[in-house]
């Protein structure tokens, strides 16, 4: 089952907080419900930004449309834009996607978070430490990025 996004407004971005559109497979109406609570851009749509007081979804860092789900497949990829070409919070803005799926979905799902292609100086370096499962997990066992990580997943008052 391939679950996409209906689109926003006329002539305006879509929003992350609206209902997937889910195609019909085999599975039928369960395969269906299933899926529809299986939305990782709602998951990640509240996500903190480390240096600004707003969500990843309101610095249009995160969107819906670069959020796809192949449930029969059990992948989730997500492309996120950082808002200058050299931010150095990229990293970090990823790493925290990674966890909030990884905390949030069932356990088959292969995770691909990744930069969108051509909008930072350093994708290629940032992508290749975010695939990688070791250096993933030797960052969440340092306490200090793990606060900070934390923090961003946190809900602000």
């Amino acid at each position: 089952m391939l679950v996409t996004f209906r689109s926003g407004p006329a002539g305006g971005k879509p929003n992350l907080a609206q209902v997937p559109t889910v195609r019909s497979t085999p599975e039928g109406r369960a395969g269906r419900l299933r899926s529809a609570f299986l939305n990782p851009a709602h998951l990640i749509r509240s996500i903190n930004d480390p240096e600004h007081p707003l969500t990843l979804e309101e610095l249009n860092v995160v969107e819906q449309v670069r959020v796809k789900v192949d449930d029969a497949e059990s992948t989730v990829a997500v492309a996120f834009t950082p808002t200058i070409p050299h931010c150095s919070m990229a990293t970090l803005i990823g790493l925290s996607i990674k966890v909030k799926l990884i905390r949030s979905l069932p356990e088959r799902f292969k995770l691909d978070v990744h930069i969108t292609p051509g909008t930072h100086a350093s994708e290629h370096a940032v992508n290749k430490q975010l695939a990688d499962k070791e250096r993933v997990a030797a960052a969440l066992e340092n306490s200090h990025l793990l606060e900070v990580v934390n923090q961003c997943l946190s809900a602000r008052s």
